[in-house]
């Protein structure tokens, strides 16, 4: 049972509710990560295989640490090149927690993306995903009406509500394309294509689908030795990047650069729709900084989320960590096609 004694602890009960009231309505979002090219597969399943390379990483964020109802996202994911036959496979879990309630959804999705080369210097990347969910309600933590003892001001009373095991189970279908040469690229993904239905109480509620829209142009430094590259093959280059997304009701925009001076690579970046005011509140929702180490194998980042919506930073932004490893499993005779590789950032 989750005690209350403060007025804003009951404002958040109540807010809880208010959500569960209205989850049934298929306004649900997935939840996003503000690296968003340091979970490539989870961005788009044409991003499979792009390193030419094995890959293998973890992300982990944690949203509005500073309240109760804060949001916590893991992902794990694993991809591999197979030059022969110029395809990528790879095989993601996420798994997501919502709130006090405990509201957790749980995927694995299995994703191929073909690799075809239009010409000399663009390439063309499809990629699909089937994936199988698993929603849930950690029924212990709900505290409900009839638990509020209005002599303790507290919810001490057992609740006459019964847990009907409330789970689902669906499988999913998503689709994503990139469109790339040695300096810039274009993707697309659309996730939940088939629109299962979500609900965890037995009624309809289809999942929107998730659309997204990315891209970005690497901008080369000079370095006195190899454009956009040391003489020890460090990189240095500027790179700014987008990503519009939209999912039911719900639309945003990431506008940002990242630089990157081998082995550090830094970041900062707007989320929100600029200028926009639906109902009277803001649409801007973060600024967003990172700071990353990128060598060789492996990279590794860390984001904060300064929070610009009515929220506020008391709120705790959202901390964000990413890590990942590259490795060589294909035959040492036949060297990847670097010049093949999406030239996006690793965070």
């Amino acid at each position: 049972m989750v005690k209350l004694i403060n007025s804003q602890k009951l404002l958040v009960m109540v807010m809880l509710v208010l959500f569960f009231s209205s989850f049934n309505e298929a306004k649900a979002q997935d939840p996003q990560f503000s690296q968003f090219y340091a979970a490539p597969l989870y961005l788009n399943p044409a991003f499979a295989g792009n390193t030419q390379m094995s890959r293998a990483g973890i992300n982990y964020r944690n949203q509005w640490p500073s309240i109760n109802a804060n949001f916590t996202t893991y992902s794990a994911y694993f991809d591999h090149y197979f030059d022969m036959i110029s395809s990528g496979v790879g095989l993601i879990i996420s798994r997501d927690e919502e709130g006090i309630a405990g509201l957790r959804s749980t995927s694995v999705g299995a994703q191929y993306a073909y690799q075809l080369r239009l010409s000399e210097n663009l390439t063309f990347r499809p990629g699909v995903q089937a994936a199988v969910f698993n929603r849930n309600l950690n029924f212990s933590n709900l505290t409900f009406g009839d638990q509020w003892d209005p002599e303790t001001q507290s919810f001490e009373n057992p609740t006459g509500e019964i847990s009907t095991g409330e789970s689902k189970t669906f499988f999913d279908l998503s689709f994503g394309g990139v469109l790339y040469s040695e300096n810039y690229w274009f993707g697309y993904s659309v996730f939940h294509l088939n629109q299962p239905n979500q609900s965890i109480l037995g009624d309809e509620s289809k999942l929107p689908m998730k659309h997204s829209f990315h891209a970005g142009y690497r901008i080369p430094l000079k370095t006195g030795y190899k454009k956009g590259f040391t003489r020890s093959g460090d990189e240095r280059s500027i790179t700014p990047t987008a990503q519009y997304k939209m999912q039911g009701g719900f639309q945003q925009l990431d506008l940002g650069i990242y630089s990157t001076l081998e082995p550090m690579v830094v970041g900062l970046w707007y989320r929100g729709i600029p200028f926009q005011t639906p109902n009277g509140f803001s649409s801007s929702e973060s600024l967003v900084a990172l700071l990353g180490y990128a060598y060789e194998k492996i990279s590794v980042g860390y984001s904060f989320d300064y929070t610009l919506s009515d929220l506020g930073i008391r709120s705790g932004g959202a901390h964000e960590i990413s890590i990942s490893y590259v490795l060589s499993l294909t035959d040492p005779r036949r060297p990847p096609a670097d010049k093949l590789r999406i030239p996006c950032p690793k965070f």
